[in-house]
């Protein structure tokens, strides 16, 4: 499957973007998350495949959840690899 079928849109809000540096009050303390709009259909391995495809990056692990908005993708990358760059290629900054 084409991985732009799988991977819709970035999902920013204020705190999907502590997920990026990884401070706030929530404390999230590890970071280096983005967060996606994903089809309904994809599972964890394919936003994972998908997500190296598009944006050449190592994923860590993947958290999925459906709201009333669609289904949403957190994606943790591994050391070595940048949210915030990845984040600032995309337009999220």
């Amino acid at each position: 499957m084409d991985p732009y079928a799988i991977i819709l849109h970035p999902y920013v809000t204020e705190k999907t973007l502590n997920f990026v540096s990884g401070t706030a009050k929530q404390n999230f303390k590890d970071g280096n998350k983005l967060e996606f709009i994903v089809r309904r259909t994809a599972t964890k391995a394919d936003v994972r495949r998908a997500f190296e495809d598009i944006f050449q990056a190592k994923v860590a692990k993947v958290n999925v959840f459906i709201d009333e908005l669609g289904k949403h993708a957190i994606v943790k990358l591994k050391p070595g690899y940048s949210a915030e760059e990845i984040g600032m290629r995309i337009g999220v900054f």
